[in-house]
């Protein structure tokens, strides 16, 4: 139980009361320091986003068709755009109903050709629902 009287003030007194806190310095330092941590993060995360895009060695590639030849057989028909000078790598994949795939093929297109239509057969190990360009990176 209280035995004295808090009288009309705060019971903790008031901000006057309080003895002065030691002055703050190096604001401005901390403030470079996380600055340049910022800038250091944002750009290595810049550069992993750069390179998961191979750098822009990529060709484009776009399917015309696929067809689904039996439960062992796909085939599809794709064209790259390439410059002339330059080998490409493409991978193709068949998907089955499940997105899983069931098989793949990679196929080089030699230099010396630029843009180029190809046609590729695929062995499947199940029935395929689908066959598309995983990608084609430049050489």
């Amino acid at each position: 139980m209280v035995t004295t009287d808090a009288g009309n003030g705060p019971v903790l007194g008031t901000p006057d009361d309080l003895p002065d806190g030691p002055r703050r310095r190096g604001r401005l330092v901390v403030h470079v320091v996380i600055g340049v941590l910022v800038a250091i993060v944002a750009g290595g995360w810049g550069y992993v986003m750069w390179s998961m895009t191979a750098g822009g060695s990529e060709a484009p590639a776009q399917v015309v068709m696929f067809e689904v030849e039996g439960p062992t057989r796909a085939e599809i028909t794709f064209e790259v755009y390439k410059p002339d000078d330059r080998v490409a790598v493409c991978r193709i994949r068949a998907l089955d109903v499940n997105h899983a795939e069931v098989g793949s093929k990679e196929v080089r297109i030699p230099a010396g050709e630029g843009s180029k239509q190809l046609k590729e057969s695929l062995d499947t190990t199940g029935q395929a629902t689908s066959v598309h360009v995983q990608y084609c990176n430049l050489v």
